[in-house]
């Protein structure tokens, strides 16, 4: 049977989680599943994240699927709701909403009594330069205080568009109109740290804190792994040798010729491909892992199969190639490929077999 495996590792997921109560130990924790937590697949991450404070999502429909799964946990829908009839399943699982523009103020509003009996806080979004999401910083403190005013407990939240860039002139921006509005609309919780400005401005953590990628264990910086930042994969996705095959120099190896040997070489062929998503597309030399060890990939990646060097290497057929985790990190792959680790972490397809490490 063609195996490719995605192994998550809930004692890792563990540690990380522990890792942003040790960064931010005065915050409560809003620990980020969209995505299918980030490919991760949540119901294989839920009881390692038990000991969060909160979950956060994209949609209802992720929201929804964590109920399904038992979690009893206050969850925050981050874009809000799309329509007035979301707010029906709002009420019914108990779910937070950030409201970001006037028509979603006016949808929480037709409910106001049973969102405010229920004990739901609602969650501001400031546009504070991102211009994405949020009231710019001249109607935000009226959208606030009317909200107060009606009885709702308000949050107020912000995402940094730099955090990754410390010295960034926009985060000081950023910074300064979201102090200016909590100083404003006093008291008030805020919450505006993802998981790089957990690491930068631990000034900056307040009431939440909402980590992502840094609980999966690959790195918010394109400058520090995630062994400088104290963090542990989670994912390790691997493939099997299915053909091995020796090459003499001359001799070309898949799609397009892409790839000729300078000498007589020793090639595996592995089960995976951009079918799996596994990436096809890299700028500069991309690397597998073989007992541990480094090893090239060569040639194009095709939908179901690649192509690596084994030349020295003891290996046979059904032998195991890590293509990231432990030894190959997802963002070294990534940066391979031009691309970030959270884009690989959360295409990867249906096909892969998905097995759960526990503690």
């Amino acid at each position: 049977m063609r195996q490719a495996t995605v192994y998550i590792d809930s004692a890792a997921l563990q540690y990380n989680l522990n890792r942003v109560k040790q960064l931010a130990p005065n915050s409560k924790i809003v620990s980020m599943v969209k995505a299918n937590a980030y490919g991760h697949g949540v119901k294989d991450c839920l009881a390692a994240l038990n000991n969060t404070d909160a979950f956060g999502v994209a949609t209802l429909e992720e929201a929804l699927e964590l109920r399904a799964q038992g979690s009893k946990h206050p969850i925050t829908l981050i874009e809000g709701i799309f329509n007035a009839n979301e707010m029906h399943a709002v009420l019914q699982h108990q779910l937070e909403c950030v409201v970001h523009q006037q028509q979603q103020v006016e949808w929480l509003l037709q409910y106001k009594a049973e969102y405010i009996q229920q004990g739901l806080k609602v969650w501001i979004k400031l546009n504070s330069g991102m211009n994405r999401l949020g009231f710019k910083i001249d109607e935000i403190i009226d959208v606030i205080t009317h909200l107060k005013t009606e009885g709702f407990h308000c949050v107020l939240a912000m995402h940094f568009a730099n955090a990754d860039v410390p010295e960034h002139p926009m985060n000081q921006q950023q910074i300064q109109q979201l102090l200016t509005i909590k100083e404003s609309c006093a008291p008030i919780e805020v919450s505006c740290c993802n998981s790089a400005a957990i690491f930068n401005w631990p000034e900056l953590h307040f009431d939440y804190v909402r980590p992502g990628i840094m609980l999966y264990g690959a790195s918010p910086f394109a400058d520090k792994t995630v062994h400088e930042l104290d963090l542990k994969p989670v994912m390790t996705f691997t493939a099997r040798i299915i053909a091995l095959n020796h090459i003499q120099a001359g001799d070309s190896v898949g799609y397009g010729s892409w790839f000729t040997a300078d000498e007589a070489m020793d090639i595996a062929i592995v089960s995976i491909g951009y079918g799996d998503g596994y990436p096809r597309a890299y700028i500069k030399q991309n690397y597998v892992a073989v007992n541990g060890r480094l090893t090239r990939v060569i040639g194009r990646v095709s939908m179901d199969m690649i192509a690596i060097d084994v030349t020295g290497l003891n290996v046979s057929l059904d032998h195991e190639v890590e293509l990231w985790g432990q030894h190959r990190l997802v963002d070294d792959v990534a940066e391979a490929n031009g691309t970030i680790g959270y884009e690989l972490l959360c295409r990867l397809s249906n096909r892969p077999i998905r097995r759960k490490i526990e503690n």
